[in-house]
């Protein structure tokens, strides 16, 4: 059987308004997108595995300030940064995630370690540090995290007294100015949330890693759903890789990615069938708002996402990637 690798990717779903998007930051979305796209594609023609393609993808979202993970990510209420992800390979459903993270510079290759590495799947804050210091990660100072463009839309969550999720800080800026509300100004162009990958290998090899610096002015401490098994992130050679992006609490309450290989397997049904169940009729009923991105043992890619608009792209080996924002 002639099997063609590909690799997917989300950066994040939420309101994207398209009248707010310049159209120069627009492309640069589009390009930052389409290089990581490009990379994890390259890893799967040379014949690298689904893992090391999703692993290649998430770090380079992480390395990139216009996503909320790694660099650039979001501030906690205490002004600080916690950073989650996971990695899971579908061949032999062993997975790896991190959580509370604030100086490994890329959450997604601790996963993996802890995956590869360790006897455990889950290390938490100061513990989930010194493991990746012990197996020689890189290590940031908390500083490296810190975008001013994070730091103004933390400033505007506090004087709001809530948290939010990233990609909804355009709404809570439109209602301050409704209410008359003094705040800074947030650039409507970055509202990003957690990123994340999925790959098919030309072995039959599904792996998914996500990763994510959480909710601006979040309680610290606070978990959602990204290092969590079956809720952000799945793989089985069976069925299918999923990562999740949204209301990470309705997304663990739902066991989001999980369900999407559960109805597969279960139900018989198609990626696509399975993956908008989720998204457009599951979720929906808990106020979950978000997306994912999907793809089976056969190559089928979904990118369903009940939100305005989700970053989002992929790439098929010997074929030119194809990144979207809004539907």
């Amino acid at each position: 059987m002639t099997r063609t690798a590909v690799l997917a990717i989300h950066g994040g779903a939420g309101t994207i308004l398209r009248a707010a998007m310049d159209p120069a930051a627009e492309q640069s979305y589009h390009a930052a997108l389409n290089d990581v796209l490009a990379a994890g594609q390259r890893v799967l023609a040379d014949g690298g595995s689904a893992l090391d393609a999703v692993s290649v993808a998430v770090r380079l979202l992480e390395d990139c300030p216009l996503f909320n993970a790694g660099h650039g990510a979001v501030f906690t209420s205490d002004g600080t940064h916690e950073l989650d992800a996971s990695i899971m390979d579908g061949r032999t459903l062993e997975a790896g995630a991190v959580c509370g993270l604030k100086r490994v510079k890329n959450p997604v290759l601790a996963a993996r370690r802890v995956m590869e590495q360790s006897e455990h799947l889950m290390f938490a804050g100061a513990g989930a540090e010194a493991f990746a210091e012990k197996q020689g990660l890189e290590m940031a100072d908390p500083s490296y995290f810190h975008t001013d463009a994070r730091y103004r839309q933390w400033q505007m969550a506090r004087e709001a007294g809530k948290a939010l999720l990233d990609h909804d800080a355009a709404t809570l800026a439109a209602r301050a100015d409704a209410e008359g509300i003094p705040h800074e100004p947030i650039d409507p162009n970055r509202k990003f949330g957690t990123v994340g990958a999925v790959a098919l290998d030309l072995h039959g090899h599904l792996a998914a890693a996500t990763s994510t610096g959480g909710i601006t002015n979040k309680e610290p401490g606070r978990v959602g759903d990204t290092p969590l098994i079956g809720a952000g992130c799945y793989a089985n050679d069976a069925t299918c890789a999923v990562s999740t992006t949204g209301s990470g609490e309705m997304f663990m309450r739902m066991v989001a990615a999980y369900d999407v290989a559960a109805q597969m397997e279960y139900r018989g049904i198609s990626l696509e069938a399975a993956a908008a169940d989720v998204v457009m009729n599951k979720l929906p009923r808990i106020d979950g708002r978000g997306g994912l991105i999907a793809v089976d043992k056969h190559g089928n890619v979904a990118l369903p996402f009940n939100t305005e608009g989700m970053y989002r792209g992929f790439a098929r080996v010997g074929e030119a990637p194809v990144t979207a924002i809004y539907r």
